[in-house]
């Protein structure tokens, strides 16, 4: 199967300090891959030099085979990001904030038909600042699927949304890997990684200290549930 993702060697630091330590690996297409760490342990620098916002020290990042700094502009069309709220005006409505984000896009896709997919259409015409924090978080991953992307990035995607909503979002990501969809993620809870995720990467200071599925993760440890071995995997010493 065609890689999507891959990243190899991948170093940063930040004022001597690394971020990222020699980290490799790559996602398939149609697949949904989970990065798990604490905060710090180096998601957010391996999600930025895969966007082009960050330029690695060493290694190489490529999305769809195009190397994300030198063609930004046209992996911009074919990815979609979830941006946390910073990102978005609040004084706005959703109706004009999905029109506006379709608009940079030459292949957008129906914003009512997303709207309605995640609860959202009786939302399109309130402000994005009356919205409750799960309709936000759910405006935000419709706001990612708007380019009609190959590749999306979700970062903390059902943070905030209650068990009905945060299922929900789950299923209806599962039936866009069906269609072909790659899927990169972050997430804290690992019930959602356990049921959306194909593979996983643990990181810890910068490192990756696990990568496989989430029953190779559970069976390496001894422990019998993911939230358990993730634990177990944490508290690891470093070789």
């Amino acid at each position: 199967m065609e890689k999507t993702i891959n990243v190899n060697g991948l170093c940063k630091a930040y004022h001597g300090v690394p971020a990222v330590r020699d980290i490799s690996f790559s996602v398939k297409s149609g697949e949904i891959y989970g990065l798990l760490g604490e905060n710090g342990a180096g998601k957010s620098t391996i999600l930025e030099c895969l966007l082009g916002t960050r330029r690695p020290d060493a290694g190489s990042a490529e999305i769809l085979g195009m190397n994300p700094l030198r063609e930004r502009k046209r992996l911009f069309q074919k990815t979609g990001v979830q941006f946390q709220e910073p990102y978005y005006p609040d004084r706005i409505r959703v109706n004009e904030l999905c029109e506006e984000t379709a608009s940079l896009y030459q292949k957008a896709e129906n914003y009512e038909k997303l709207l309605e997919q995640f609860g959202l259409a009786d939302k399109a015409d309130s402000m994005v600042s009356a919205l409750s924090g799960g309709q936000k978080q759910r405006l935000f991953i419709v706001l990612a699927l708007i380019p009609g992307p190959q590749v999306v990035f979700l970062d903390e995607l059902t943070t905030g949304l209650d068990a009905k909503a945060r299922r929900a979002v789950w299923k209806h990501l599962s039936d866009l890997r069906e269609k072909g969809l790659t899927i990169l993620l972050t997430s804290h809870f690992m019930d959602e990684v356990s049921v959306l995720c194909d593979r996983i990467a643990m990181l810890k200071n910068g490192r990756i200290i696990f990568e496989g599925t989430v029953e190779g993760a559970v069976k390496r440890s001894p422990h019998n549930t993911l939230e358990d071995a993730y634990l177990w995997f944490m508290e690891q010493e470093e070789v």
